[in-house]
């Protein structure tokens, strides 16, 4: 066959063995692999949720009045009027200092809400902290570094963030690769 018709030959026989791949691909591959997300989960009410400790999960729930502290905390009352506060088993919570992420909360009085986030003792009671608006739309947490990992450090100093005796170079602790720990050579025999 001359080499004009095998290019010829090529260029018919390609789209249709790309067409052939394309298709087995987006038949045979799982939706996550194809960048598709599984439905979201559906939230759960507030008794299912105090019965799952230190788990991110979506909460719905009808809010009854938003009460203020003294020192600026505010709750979402999830219980009815009707049920003893003694006897409310859960409780959402936004601290002062995420009153400018969180925004008005006065809004959400009367109205069922989802709210995402990890479930925390809190006070007795089982509840989610509200440090952000997202998590009325699914979102994370506000996050919040670990205050003993960060003491003493500054993002503009060579310093390092942790104080791991292993990373030092000198002192009293030995490094990983210390240097004044040599061994001897064995000595080269004359002959």
């Amino acid at each position: 066959m001359p080499l004009r018709r095998l290019r010829g030959l090529a260029l018919a026989v390609l789209p249709t063995a790309v067409l052939s791949t394309a298709f087995a691909l987006f038949t045979f591959l799982p939706g996550h692999a194809l960048g598709h997300r599984d439905a979201p989960k559906a939230c759960v009410t507030t008794a299912e949720a105090a019965q799952q400790p230190n788990k991110d999960i979506c909460v719905s729930a009808h809010v009854y009045n938003v009460v203020e502290s003294a020192d600026g905390t505010r709750f979402l009352d999830v219980c009815s009027t009707e049920l003893a506060d003694k006897d409310c088993r859960f409780v959402i919570l936004s601290l002062r200092d995420d009153r400018n992420d969180v925004g008005e909360l006065s809004q959400y009085r009367g109205q069922e809400v989802a709210i995402r986030g990890t479930i925390r003792p809190l006070h007795g009671r089982m509840g989610i902290v509200l440090s952000h608006a997202r998590q009325f739309s699914g979102g994370p947490e506000k996050f919040r570094p670990n205050p003993k990992l960060l003491r003493g450090f500054n993002g503009q100093s060579d310093q390092m963030p942790v104080k791991d005796p292993n990373l030092r170079s000198s002192g009293r602790h030995r490094s990983f690769m210390d240097t004044s720990d040599k061994e001897s050579l064995p000595a080269a025999k004359e002959k």
